[in-house]
């Protein structure tokens, strides 16, 4: 079997990398931007960063900003009316997963609109088309939905969420540039940071990982591991790594898949709204304890990663609990809760099921049943 390997077009990095999006948009032809952002990205002037070169070198665009932490069905609907309300031919995401993914599934439905209803893309959907041209502009430093395939839209009426997994969404362009999440709050940027670590992490053990992303995974755990404190308190070095590091994380993930954490984190802000790198920091070190039979020695390297000194005078135990110690350690460093608010016996069942039913379940290196999950849920009790 052929391993793939996906990137975006082009991707820029490093601080004052947004005004190459002028030069990109120029150098496409583009004519009008959709700019898919968040309110609180323009309450604080955050998304106004990239407007700014926009109306400066007189680029039209429209901005739709209906978009939602755990982005929803509707969302993305009235996304797609807006594209066209705009006469837009390409779209500028600044913002988390939540703008990013809004943005590509937008642009999957506009040039397949035979998958308008948005539940029809939930997996490996068949599309046929690349979706519009996207430029993406992350504002976290976590997700990587700027260089990665998937993306995951809630379905509040089955309180639910999905994840879809398409080559045909992959944004052209990449504008990775640490200025953009200064002011990122401290807890958002623990909370993106430790998804950005479950992603390196899961990519690094999940069933389909090969050389290539064990090399992008075993980096980014590094970068993540040196980088994420300095990130909470703001330093230019702790942001320039995180920004960094979460795409590289992605580099890897995006091309083999992740695990029942990420399926628990779905399924935990499907229901009780639980920001997204918040659950996966909380089921991390525990899915990591579920897992570690069935990983070799990776937990070494990932000790190794995390800057555990000594892990080649260890034990295969103790190596592997170096490994897992310093992952909940980050967390706890960075100020991440180890409970789930309101999560009742009664729901462990419904959380259970939908967990085993998600798409990055098949690649955990360990199946896991629904009574697993459900020993796995009580734990965040």
């Amino acid at each position: 079997m052929a391993n793939r390997i996906m990137l975006n077009q082009t991707s820029y990095h490093g601080a004052g990398a947004i005004a190459e999006i002028v030069s990109e948009a120029k150098a496409q032809g583009f004519q009008k931007a959709l700019v898919c952002t968040d309110p609180d990205l323009i309450k604080f002037n955050v998304a106004s960063k990239v407007t700014d070169l926009l109306d400066k070198e007189g680029l039209a665009y429209e901005i739709y900003s209906d978009i939602k932490a755990n982005p929803t069905i509707q969302n993305v609907q009235n996304g797609v009316a807006a594209f066209k309300n705009a006469d837009a031919d390409y779209i500028i995401a600044i913002g988390g997963g939540s703008s990013m993914d809004t943005a590509k599934a937008i642009g999957i439905i506009i040039n397949n609109p035979e998958f308008e209803d948005v539940r029809s893309l939930e997996g490996v959907a068949p599309t046929k088309k690349p979706c519009v041209p996207i430029i993406a502009v992350p504002t976290t430093a976590g997700t990587a939905a700027e260089v990665t395939i998937n993306y995951v839209i809630t379905d509040v009426e089955k309180k639910r969420k999905f994840v879809c997994v398409d080559p045909h969404d992959m944004p052209i362009v990449a504008i990775v540039d640490p200025d953009m999440t200064a002011t990122m709050p401290k807890s958002l940027t623990a909370a993106t940071g430790m998804d950005a670590l479950t992603h390196a992490i899961e990519g690094y053990t999940t069933k389909a990982a090969w050389e290539m992303t064990d090399m992008f995974h075993l980096k980014a755990i590094e970068i993540i591991a040196r980088s994420l404190r300095g990130a909470c308190e703001n330093t230019s070095e702790g942001r320039e790594g995180m920004a960094l590091g979460q795409y590289i994380a992605g580099m890897g993930f995006s091309n083999v898949g992740l695990g029942i954490a990420h399926s628990m984190a779905h399924t935990l802000g499907a229901v009780y709204d639980t920001p997204h790198g918040v659950a996966c920091a909380m089921m991390l070190p525990i899915v990591m304890e579920y897992n570690q039979e069935c990983t070799g020695e990776k937990y070494r390297e990932i000790a190794r990663a995390m800057g555990v000194k000594g892990v080649d005078d260890m034990t295969q135990e103790e190596y592997r609990k170096a490994a897992i110690d310093a992952v909940r350690q980050l967390s706890v460093d960075v100020g991440i809760p180890t409970k789930v608010n309101g999560l009742k016996e009664e729901d462990l069942q419904f959380l259970a099921e939908s967990a085993h039913a998600d798409a990055c379940a098949p690649g955990n290196p360990k199946e896991a049943s629904v009574e697993d999950f459900i020993a796995l849920f009580r734990k965040v009790m």
